[in-house]
């Protein structure tokens, strides 16, 4: 038996290597293996790339081989690699006249041009190191910039200097300029330059409310401009589109990789970036073979059709934000089979980017990872201690290698804080050839030996993959631009009329990220959402200023005082201004509902038109809104009527039909329209589907969605109290619509559990299920197959690996995480005691009892005795497991599934728990996964047939 168990064990284990669930519930302590693994052999990289040399040195390089290619071309404009050096040269040559010398920074304030691109090689062929000045910035931050850099010198156009703060620098404008330049030598200059001075300065989103400066030297971007070439290479017949605004580090790509390989540069007019027509049809005219953007701008390209008949494409890199795993799965279905994606990662302060990954068309993976590390580049995932974390754990991100930055610029307590020296590979070295002690590394560390901490969660896949699970901070990343939210939220308390802020990036139903502002009022100043956007915009740049603005009397405050953001209402909710569609009620009806959905929702106020789900409501405030309904008017309404009259004008409508009775069905058209094959949902232990609305919602506009509702709801039915029964019922009401053809099935939690006998009952009857979809659902009854002994022992070996999960959860939670968490625990194992008192209290009453079905818990209750009493039997067939990430006990459901489905079980990660995975924004990635399935199905269905 112990046998048997042990090899149980090792099955589980291999059953899904890049579940989370597997890898928590492993000892904490790391074996020396673990340890050589984690720290040598997922950064096995190195590479070799020339040493001491510069970027403009590289370029220079390049320019001897093919002096009369052509380097620039921007609109009628081309330049060739001889006559871009030349010009570069010549600037430099005036700049080492203005006192330009090796770390001296140098201000960049141009609109896209061939000026651009001269003036960053001039400065660094001087030996100095260039600092980006937007000029779509606010005079401001600009200001702010000009300060904290005090530059000597400033590169800019004539049309621009009215826009400029304040400063002591010396101003070169280079157009206007440009026949004095030209009596400069054109000769490559001698600056004495090495790889160890400052080559640019890049000014980020900072937490105290100012943006800060992170400097990069030489070594750093030509390691990584080398390694992408090695890498990606580059010829003369390629080209890549500048289009990236040049204060975003990714820009570094476009700048410099095709001019040190004998490729072409193609600029895009200032702010085409924003123009996706302009940008195709400049792509299809320049024969663009290589494009760097973030996922955003990937996004809105896919949008024009005439973007995948870009015959030069073949590389598109993404980065500066997480790449979803829809919007790949959108880029391969569109894109021609020669165009590649790839997904990079990495801070400013890395120079650019540390690790990449090939996205594969026919990819098992349910996610875009990171990738691996690029050569010469370390990653290590660490604990609070600085301690590795065992493979699939969550823990800090931290980057080591030649690419670090310097630090930031007059910020050496910020640098300390993170860039710090390790002890974690330099204490701890290769394992000895015998793998039996782990042998000391010098003891004089070198500039390599510093990390820098990300606060990026992130986690190691098998095969030394990495895939990033957010921050770890309030630092986020919208649409490429990094941002310290505490930033806008200084700024924004500067404003009179607002005493407290709080700032976060909220994702809509669409999956689109934007900021909201959550604003505590001074009493005596007033102020509206437009006041308060264009004093931002004054300060801060468009990217940093929030799309909504939600007015709050306090903030929400955790027990030890704190805010809790956690708590705030979601920006849909509440608003602190009406929009031009809303509804007054028009009759006294009108008002009255009005009344009951202010009281149950909170909010005001509220129009006739609202949606109910729109403005966040959900079962238990659907429950309160009819109670109070029937208390007021008489009548009881089901909850689906919330379907069919989801405003406060629909539901009088219905109150004003005198001869209206509600009909009741167990099926629910949640979306009923297109001439696809239904997919039924089945609800979970609560017996409503109103949760599903916005699963539903999220599915294409042709495949109708049906909820399967709990008999019992409408108060007037005795619910059922085997799943058997509720599956032959819900059989009978799907084949009403459905008489015959495939069937997908589906449903959450307590939910999977009967489709899953609805698959064994129509199975039985000779009907084809083709899609069985369990949405975190527990195998009930699995257990039962096993004889008593061995049950128990699984039992035990499992709780075994849930309390692991459980510790490993508490380690990395502050102590009021570690007192929610266990809150959490207690609630849902109180939960359970109630329902097993419940069934003593049953079973002590008569049966024919009336006050059995009078309430809705009544009906949770009988779905708590049916799933008790249930015994599944063995399922011939494949079946879908959807688990969330975060639940402790998904190791033993995908386990106890192996056992059931003999057919096969795929196994679908969704990120959240049980409840957050059908919310936004977790139910747009189970929305995705579902389709693909169901799209899959429908394909395979169609070839079936015609054979």
């Amino acid at each position: 038996m112990t046998i048997m168990l042990d090899r149980l064990t090792e099955q589980v284990e291999k059953m899904a290597p890049s579940n989370v669930a597997v890898q928590l519930a492993r000892s904490s302590s790391l074996s020396k293996a673990e340890l050589q693994q984690l720290i040598y052999d997922f950064n096995q990289n190195v590479a070799s790339y020339e040493r001491n040399i510069c970027l403009h040195q590289l370029f220079e390089t390049q320019v001897e081989k093919t002096p009369d290619a052509i380097a620039l071309v921007f609109q009628d404009e081309v330049m060739t690699y001889r006559e871009l050096n030349i010009r570069a040269n010549q600037v430099a040559h005036r700049l080492r006249k203005l006192g330009v010398t090796p770390e001296t920074l140098v201000g960049i304030y141009l609109e896209r041009s061939p000026e651009m691109v001269i003036a960053m090689y001039g400065i660094l062929k001087a030996g100095g190191a260039y600092v980006p000045l937007d000029p779509s910035y606010p005079r401001e931050r600009l200001a702010f910039m000009l300060a904290d850099t005090n530059l000597p010198v400033l590169l800019t156009q004539e049309s621009l200097l009215k826009m400029l703060p304040a400063h002591n620098a010396q101003v070169l404008c280079l157009a206007t300029e440009r026949e004095n330049l030209a009596q400069e030598s054109a000769a490559n200059p001698a600056s004495g330059v090495t790889e160890e001075n400052l080559a640019y300065v890049i000014y980020t989103s900072g937490s105290t409310g100012q943006p800060k400066g992170v400097m990069i030297e030489q070594r750093g971007i030509c390691h990584q401009l080398q390694w992408m070439q090695s890498q990606y290479p580059l010829t003369s017949n390629d080209a890549v589109l500048l289009k990236t605004p040049f204060s975003f580090d990714l820009s570094l790509y476009e700048f410099f990789s095709p001019l040190l390989a004998g490729a072409k540069l193609v600029i895009a007019k200032a702010g085409g970036q924003k123009d996706t027509a302009y940008l195709i049809e400049l792509i299809q005219r320049q024969n663009i073979s290589t494009l760097f953007m973030v996922p955003s701008m990937l996004q809105m390209l896919l949008a024009e059709q005439s973007f995948a008949a870009c015959p030069s494409l073949k590389h598109i890199f993404c980065s500066g934000e997480p790449l979803p795993f829809a919007l790949q799965q959108r880029f391969f279905a569109q894109m021609p089979p020669a165009v590649e994606l790839h997904n990079l990662y990495g801070p400013t302060e890395a120079a650019v980017e540390c690790t990449y990954w090939d996205c594969e068309r026919d990819t098992k993976l349910t996610i875009v990872p990171v990738g691996r590390p690029i050569a010469n580049y370390q990653i290590y995932i660490l604990d609070e201690n600085l301690n590795p974390v065992p493979p699939g754990v969550p823990g800090e991100l931290h980057i080591g290698g030649i690419g670090l930055a310097r630090g930031y610029l007059n910020r050496p307590e910020l640098t300390e804080e993170r860039f710090i020296v390790s002890s974690l590979g330099f204490r701890v070295s290769r394992l000895g050839a015998n793998h039996n002690e782990l042998q000391p590394e010098t003891q004089n560390p070198k500039p390599e030996t510093r990390l820098y901490r990300t606060g990026d969660i992130a986690r190691w896949l098998p095969a030394g993959i990495i895939e990033c699970l957010g921050r770890l901070d309030f630092q986020v990343k919208i649409r490429g631009h990094r941002i310290e939210l505490g930033e806008i939220e200084a700024v924004l308390t500067q404003h009179p009329a607002v005493r407290e802020s709080i700032v976060i990036a909220h994702q809509d139903a669409g999956g689109d990220k934007q900021l909201v502002a959550y604003i505590v009022s001074n009493q005596a100043t007033a102020t509206t959402h437009n006041e308060l956007r264009n004093y931002l915009q004054q300060k801060l740049p468009e990217y940093m200023v929030p799309g909504k603005f939600v007015r709050l009397e306090s903030f929400p405050l955790s027990s030890n005082g704190k805010i809790d953001r956690q708590q705030l209402p979601a920006p849909d909710e509440i608003r602190l201004e009406r929009e031009e569609d809303f509804v007054a009620p028009a009759n006294e009806l009108e008002h009255k509902l009005t009344e009951i959905w202010e009281k149950v929702l909170s909010l005001h106020p509220l129009g006739v038109t609202d949606n109910f789900f729109a403005l966040g409501g959900h079962s238990l405030l659907a429950v309160r809104i009819f109670a109070r309904v029937e208390e007021a008017f008489g009548k009881k309404f089901p909850l689906d009527t919330l379907f069919k009259a989801p405003t406060i004008r629909q539901l009088a409508a219905l109150l004003q039909q005198p001869d209206w009775q509600p009909s009741w069905s167990s099926l629910v058209p949640l979306q009923p329209e297109g001439d696809r094959t239904p997919f039924f949902c089945v609800h979970a232990i609560g017996g409503n589907v109103l949760e599903y609305y916005e699963l539903a919602r999220q599915m294409e506009p042709e495949q109708p969605f049906y909820g399967l509702q709990s008999v019992g709801l409408d108060g007037q039915q005795t619910p059922f109290t085997s799943i058997e029964a509720m599956a032959a019922h819900y059989i009978n009401e799907i084949g009403q619509l459905q008489p015959e053809g495939s069937y997908y099935l589906g449903g959450r939690s307590f939910g999977g559990v009967v489709a899953y006998e609805m698959a064994q009952q129509l199975r039985a009857q000779g009907r084809h299920v083709a899609l069985v979809a369990l949405l975190d659902t527990d195998p009930i009854g699995w257990l039962k197959l096993f004889k008593r002994g061995t049950a128990l022992r699984l039992q035990a070996r499992f709780l075994t690996l849930r309390i692991r999960r459980h510790l490993s959860n508490l380690q990395g939670l502050k102590l009021f995480g570690k007192l929610n968490y266990i809150r959490e625990k207690v609630v849902y194992k109180k939960r359970k005691v109630e329902t097993w008192r419940w069934q003593i209290e049953q079973k002590l009453k008569s049966e024919r009892d009336p006050d059995l079905v009078d309430t809705l818990r009544d009906v949770e209750e009988f779905n708590y005795l049916a799933a008790t009493n249930y015994k599944p039997c063995i399922y011939p067939d494949r079946v879908t497991f959807f688990y969330a990430t975060e639940e402790v006990g998904s190791l033993e459901n995908q386990f106890g599934w192996q056992t059931l489905a003999t057919g096969g079980v795929e196994v679908v990660e969704i990120p959240g728990n049980h409840q957050s995975m059908i919310k936004s924004p977790n139910v747009e990635l189970l929305a995705e996964q579902l389709k693909l399935r169901l799209a899959a199905m429908i394909t395979e269905n169609h070839k079936s047939i015609n054979s």
